[in-house]
């Protein structure tokens, strides 16, 4: 008896995650996988989907994310992401993750980007994950556990010092357990104030844990200004010393006086990386955005902001315009502001092509979902890269865009099944116009869903049409890393 599927998606051009030529086919899903790829005219569906030649490719894997929270509150909340041809994330990055540590009161910047007061809840990553089990979201996630979560955990406030012998020991317990019930890794965020009076020891004494489950080591580095260099070095001292692969996050060279290092920062990745695992990610844009704390305010750094916990009504503002309304400095106006989150107009177009050009190179959105007024990348990351950088500026083609979106992606963080268009793989899947695909999304209107993307499908099931927007589906799955040889 001839196999019948549950969906087949026919005349599509097939781009299959591997980097490989496009090719013209079919391709059927039966449940939540893959059941067949090529001529399937001899098969019939219960819902059939005419591509008419648009890109089938596999779901976008979000290498960089803050979704903790985001994922816990319903399909909605994950528009931002599905509209984009997303089904996976990886949360816990720059050392903050939901779990293993409660709270009582607000956190200290930047973990209070992530989730509110009353989302720190979950003592255990075990608990954090039964949350997603009971009520999935509509995209998969990977959770790393976070440094900076740990320290809280094991030192209260008291962070502006190095961790003793003991409490580090508290968070190597911590995240050995953490690792047993299905993290991925440990990411630290040792440019942030709370950890950043952690030393190169006492993060290797915490990321022991990693040895013998094979968890990734990720980081948003100690300095990605004028000691980026040192910082990289910090980098893989660390996953060597615990034999951890690395993934530096959001590689750039921050501030004006930096801009063009990158021709120094990739040969010494490349160096390393002959020798030992290492990736990084990159964001499409040639601004950041973290913590207003987290940077001194400059003239030749234009600063736009996100959300003001005492100042509300100033998110989407300028703060050089916010200072000379209020008649004080730069700083002045963002002490009043804080806590506070931020655009940083601090990077080189240059060097983020250049960045995401590179091999080693996959795609993360780095968006913040609790701001007021988020950078842009929230919602245009992954259609930036399709429309602007590969179709209108031929950074690479269309083969190379998606492989650093998903096969890539998929290998550096040991997502099984997931990542490349396979007979047998999870049908995590999006449809999109290569002609007409582009990020709409704007520091002036940041939430806005792109063009171009037609359907995305997540373990089988669609979750997003560009015609009707989210889906009420919940076919989200908490994924598990697995390891592979180097």
């Amino acid at each position: 008896m001839a196999l019948r599927c549950d969906l087949i998606i026919r005349d599509a051009t097939l781009i299959d995650g591997t980097g490989a030529p496009r090719r013209r086919g079919d391709i059927g899903v039966k449940g939540d996988r893959i059941a067949a790829i090529g001529d399937l005219s001899a098969l019939s569906a219960d819902r059939e989907v005419m591509a008419e030649g648009r890109v089938v490719a596999p779901g976008f894997i979000d290498a960089h994310t803050h979704d903790d929270q985001a994922v816990l509150c319903g399909p909605a909340c994950m528009l931002c992401k599905t509209s984009q041809g997303v089904t996976t994330v990886v949360v816990g990055n720059c050392g903050i993750s939901l779990s293993p540590v409660t709270m009582t009161e607000r956190p200290p910047a930047p973990l209070d980007a992530v989730g509110t007061q009353e989302w720190w809840r979950f003592g255990s990553f075990g608990a954090y994950a039964e949350r997603l089990r009971v009520e999935p979201s509509s995209v998969n996630t990977l959770a790393l556990i976070g440094h900076m979560s740990l320290r809280v955990g094991a030192m209260g406030r008291e962070l502006d010092r190095p961790a003793t012998d003991k409490e580090a020991e508290r968070m190597r317990k911590q995240l050995a357990e953490a690792l047993g019930e299905g993290a991925a890794g440990l990411s630290t965020g040792l440019f942030y104030p709370p950890s950043k009076h952690a030393p190169t020891d006492e993060v290797i004494a915490v990321a022991e844990a990693l040895r013998e489950t094979g968890g990734l080591y990720v980081t948003h580095m100690r300095d990605e200004a004028d000691g980026v260099l040192d910082s990289i070095e910090e980098t893989l001292k660390i996953g060597a010393a615990v034999g951890a692969p690395v993934v530096i996050s959001h590689h750039k060279c921050a501030q004006p006086e930096n801009h063009g290092r990158s021709v120094q920062t990739l040969p010494l990745i490349e160096q390393h990386a002959a020798k030992y695992p290492v990736a990084f990610d990159v964001y499409p844009y040639a601004a950041a955005s973290t913590s207003l704390a987290a940077r001194k305010p400059r003239p030749d750094v234009p600063v736009t902001i996100a959300n003001s916990v005492p100042h509300p009504e100033m998110a989407g503002r300028a703060l050089k315009d916010i200072a000379e309304e209020w008649g004080v400095s730069l700083q002045e106006a963002a002490d009043r502001l804080i806590p506070a989150g931020a655009v940083f107009h601090n990077m080189s177009e240059e060097d983020v092509r250049r960045i995401m050009a590179h091999r080693l190179s996959m795609i993360g959105s780095d968006g913040g979902p609790l701001a007021k007024h988020p950078h842009p990348r929230l919602w245009g990351t992954f259609p930036r890269v399709l429309g602007h950088y590969s179709r209108e500026l031929g950074l690479f083609d269309l083969e190379t865009a998606v492989h650093k979106m998903t096969g890539r992606t998929a290998k550096v963080f040991g997502i099984a099944d997931r990542g490349t268009l396979t007979e047998g793989a999870y049908a995590d899947l999006v449809m999109f116009d290569a002609a007409t695909v582009k990020d709409r999304a704007t520091f002036a209107e940041p939430r806005q869903a792109a063009d171009g993307i037609v359907e995305t499908w997540v373990n089988g099931q669609s979750v997003y049409t560009h015609a009707k927007g989210a889906s009420d589906t919940s076919a989200g799955r908490l994924l598990q890393r697995v390891p592979t040889a180097a």
